[in-house]
């Protein structure tokens, strides 16, 4: 499975599957999730190719008010951080925005994910 499979598997129940990479669909149904992969920190060796990477992934959830934004946020960080596979660690405290064409209302935050090739 890869890494962005896993995230989605984590987070799809909070908002009935609406987890998408990079960006919604036009219509889509609120509250839904984003998550798209920003950077990380890479390893190096010597000889031979590492079996792990590293991703920072930032999650961005989308809702109708600040109230569900924010409370889907703290559980999609606690989900990510107490998931046995991606064992996230919280990069960033989350940062609220509105999205001024739609008034919906968001939450970004970033982690740090290692995982398999």
């Amino acid at each position: 499975m890869t890494v962005e499979a896993d995230i989605f598997r984590a987070l799809k129940g909070l908002v009935g599957n609406r987890v998408y990479p990079e960006e919604a669909p036009a219509g889509v149904e609120l509250p839904f999730i984003i998550y798209q992969q920003v950077g990380g920190d890479p390893l190096n060796y010597l000889a031979g190719v590492p079996d792990k990477r590293n991703g920072r992934f930032q999650i961005d959830v989308w809702a109708s008010n600040r109230t569900d934004s924010s409370t889907l946020s703290r559980q999609a960080e606690d989900i990510l951080r107490a998931d046995p596979v991606l064992s996230a660690d919280t990069l960033t405290g989350m940062i609220a925005t509105k999205d001024p064409a739609t008034g919906w209302r968001g939450s970004s935050q970033d982690f740090s994910i290692w995982f398999t090739n």
